[in-house]
Formats: C-alpha cells, structure tokens, sequence
C-alpha cells in the first residue's frame, strides 16, 4: 500500500480514534471514582465517549464507501 492511500488513512485514522477513546473513557472512569464525581457528570464523560465511538464508525463507513468507487 502506498502512503498516500486514502483507506489506509481512513483505517488508521479510525484505529487512532477507537484506542484513543477508549484510553480516554477508562481513564476517566477511574478518576471519576477516585474523586467522587457526581452521575450527571459521569453521564456526559460517557456520552464524550459515545460521541468518539460514533466518530469512528463514521470513519470506517466512509472508509467502505471509498472501497466501493474504487471497484467501479
């Protein structure tokens, strides 16, 4: 694959998305514990979360798509 193939951008975009998330998510978790944050405040950490999950599976529909008019 050369480097300037768009779905292997579109793949590592995603792949940095979904574990950059999730690192984020736990880690927040773990500190929402430790000081004792209130549930509407852990709600939005994970709606945050939601929001990023959602993100990458945007990325890696439009990385399908880019798939699909290649074999056009």
């Amino acid at each position: 694959m050369a480097k300037s193939d768009p779905v292997a951008r579109k793949g590592r975009q995603a792949a940095l998305v979904i574990a950059g998330t999730g690192v984020a998510w736990i880690w927040f978790g773990l500190i929402a514990d430790k000081e004792g944050f209130s549930v509407t405040t852990r709600i939005i950490g994970d709606l945050v979360a939601l929001g990023g999950f959602g993100f990458a599976f945007f990325l890696i529909y439009q990385m399908w798509r880019i798939r699909q008019d290649e074999k056009r």
